[in-house]
C-alpha cells in the first residue's frame, strides 16, 4: 500500500511540475506573442493549464469540489475566448 501511495505522490508530482511549465511557456507566448491570434491562444492554453491544476490538486487533496470548479472555470474560458476572438476580429462582440 505504502509504494501505491508513493507512486500516485510521485506521479502527481510530475503532472504538477510539467502543468506549471506550460503555464510559464503561455505566460511568456502571451507577452512576447507577436500577433493578437499568438496571444489569444497563449491565454487559452493558460486556461486549459489552470484546469489541470486544479484537477490535480483536486486528487491530491481528495476534495471533489474541485471538479465541479474545473467545469466552471472551462466554461468561463470558453466563453471569454470566442469573446475575444469575434472582438478583434470584428470589433464588435454582440451583433
Amino acid at each position: 500500500m505504502s509504494s501505491a501511495t508513493s507512486l500516485l505522490d510521485i506521479a502527481l508530482l510530475i503532472t504538477f511540475a510539467a502543468l506549471a511549465i506550460g503555464q510559464i511557456l503561455s505566460m511568456v507566448r502571451l507577452v512576447l506573442g507577436p500577433s493578437y491570434g499568438d496571444r489569444i491562444l497563449a491565454l487559452d492554453t493558460m486556461v486549459i493549464n489552470a484546469l489541470g491544476l486544479v484537477v490535480v490538486l483536486g486528487i491530491h487533496q481528495g476534495v471533489q469540489i474541485y471538479f465541479e470548479v474545473t467545469l466552471l472555470i472551462a466554461m468561463l474560458g470558453f466563453v471569454s475566448t470566442v469573446a475575444l476572438a469575434r472582438f478583434l476580429l470584428r470589433g464588435d462582440i454582440i451583433e
